[in-house]
């Protein structure tokens, strides 16, 4: 069965966000992912994890100022030193929480600006390089226009055609079932189209972002066909609970028992 992970940037909110691994580990969860780490320092991540018995299964690259909207550096031409930077900030995070693979966002940028889309290129492929010295994947992930309106990287048959492209060994797909129904649909065929590259998938019902299993996807059947695929990584559960964490996690149930003892990687 799939290995799960709580996504703690939107899971467990009625705790303060140290206090949600607990959280996560008590309502059954091994694994843990979030958007970003750096509100806190790496010893004090990394105390949690241990402390709970819990896996990093993933979290963003520095993304620049994320209050002030910005959503990535990588299509950024005039960004890359500070894109460079924020690499060096996450690697020391990684290190610390023993993550075996980041995301880099790509930000807000026109997708067929020439200049944008050598950027991008340019800063995948090099920060594909730096993580994969220290044994890391790099993920990148399509995010659908509904939720973040004018980000560059919102096509899966693009991110795929990159990561062909530049055939690097540790680059590969964030594979985000919700974002996928809402930009492409036919999740099953993409699925097994790319699996290959595959290198996190993560979840949430469509289309109010909600539990799995309270949307038009039929998320057991796809959590199911992950198995057959014989995807072995971290199902992120990315969703906003409708009406508290612990209230919602009736669909977890039948996947707890299997997620102790699961492989940590």
């Amino acid at each position: 069965m799939p290995r799960f992970a709580a996504n703690l940037t939107l899971m467990f909110t009625e705790h303060a966000f140290l206090d949600r691994f607990a959280a996560a580990a008590e309502a059954g969860f091994t694994a843990v992912e979030f958007l970003f780490p750096y509100d806190h320092p790496p010893q004090a991540i990394a105390e949690r994890l241990a402390r709970h018995g819990l896996t990093q299964a993933l979290f963003n690259l520095p993304p620049g100022d994320w209050a002030a909207g910005e959503r990535g550096l990588a299509a950024l031409p005039d960004r890359f030193a500070e894109l460079q930077a924020g690499v060096e900030t996450g690697l020391t995070y990684a290190k610390a929480t023993g993550v075996a693979r980041l995301h880099l966002m790509a930000g807000m940028a026109n997708a067929a600006d020439p200049d944008a889309q050598a950027a991008y290129r340019r800063a995948v492929a090099w920060t594909a390089e730096r993580v994969g010295r220290e044994g890391l994947d790099l993920v990148l992930e399509p995010i659908n226009a509904r939720n973040m309106p004018g980000y560059f990287l919102d096509d899966f048959d693009a991110a795929a055609t990159l990561i062909r492209d530049l055939d690097l060994p540790n680059l590969k797909l964030q594979f985000d079932l919700y974002h996928c129904q809402i930009l492409h649909g036919d999740v099953t065929m993409r699925l097994r189209d790319l699996m290959p590259m595959v290198g996190h998938v993560q979840t949430a019902s469509v289309p109010a972002r909600h539990e799995p299993g309270t949307g038009e996807m039929n998320d057991a059947f796809l959590f199911a066909e992950l198995d057959r695929l014989g995807y072995a990584g971290f199902v992120g559960c990315e969703y906003n609970p409708a009406a508290g964490t612990e209230a919602g996690l009736g669909w977890f149930a039948p996947y707890r028992a299997s997620q102790v003892g699961a492989s940590t990687r």
